[in-house]
């Protein structure tokens, strides 16, 4: 669906997320905040917003999103990797993650190992900053929608249908796509993500190192949002295992 991407989520405010995310730096990242980093950045748009403001970076691992990313900016580094294997080798200001890309790990284990490596790219007294997918408490079994895009020369409907199998949710998708002097397109697409309660992803946060807390008010979906500050001296490692208060707000 990476052709289609931005024009089925054409809805989107990516305008304010960019500026709320711009805020929550200023509110509780460092002072000199230069560098950015979205883990699993879709087709970029955020980042093409930010760029601006930060030095940004990318990592993507479809590659046809990232096809459709480099196309908006030049000036933002874009990466094509794993985001659970991820190694870049250098920290960053801040680091997103964002529009429930989260949820693709899956599991709790895979999880917690996802915050390990996120908080290796997050220099100490960093932001990290995470919009999340559903929790199990308010995930929809059966939850039926349809998206349309109705555009001179290009039209779309999207329709889904959201099943849970345990502590994932599978969501099948069925798209018809039309366009001007093309003949009419039909296709289909699972996605699988984990269903993680605010509980299991601050411990997750705390024990790779990092001061967080939970915001109810979220991003567009408004599923909540996370905000950590990742905590130690430059240099330092994250810890194996670490415990602290954490807040939801």
């Amino acid at each position: 669906m990476a052709r289609y991407y931005d024009q089925v989520y054409s809805w989107k405010d990516y305008a304010e997320e960019a500026r709320r995310i711009t805020a929550l730096v200023r509110r509780w990242g460092r002072s000199n905040s230069r560098t950015l980093l979205d883990v699993g950045c879709g087709t970029g748009t955020h980042l093409a917003l930010l760029q601006g403001r930060f030095r940004c970076t990318g990592v993507e691992r479809n590659d046809a999103m990232l096809r459709v990313a480099r196309r908006k900016s030049r000036a933002v580094r874009w990466v094509h990797a794993d985001m659970e294997r991820l190694e870049l080798g250098e920290p960053f200001d801040i680091v997103t993650c964002l529009f429930g890309a989260i949820g693709y790990v899956g599991t709790v284990p895979r999880l917690r190992r996802m915050m390990q490596r996120l908080a290796r790219h997050v220099r100490p007294g960093g932001l990290l900053v995470i919009d999340p997918w559903l929790t199990p408490q308010n995930y929809q079994d059966g939850h039926l929608s349809l998206t349309v895009h109705d555009a001179p020369g290009l039209k779309i409907a999207r329709a889904a249908i959201s099943r849970r199998e345990g502590r994932r949710s599978t969501i099948e998708f069925g798209y018809v796509v039309g366009a001007s002097r093309a003949p009419l397109r039909l296709f289909r697409e699972t996605h699988r993500l984990g269903l993680f309660s605010v509980a299991e992803i601050l411990a997750a946060l705390s024990d790779a190192g990092f001061r967080g807390r939970f915001y109810r008010k979220g991003f567009s979906l408004d599923r909540g949002l996370y905000v950590a500050v990742r905590e130690g001296l430059e240099g330092d490692a994250p810890p194996a295992s670490r415990r602290r208060v954490v807040r939801v707000r």
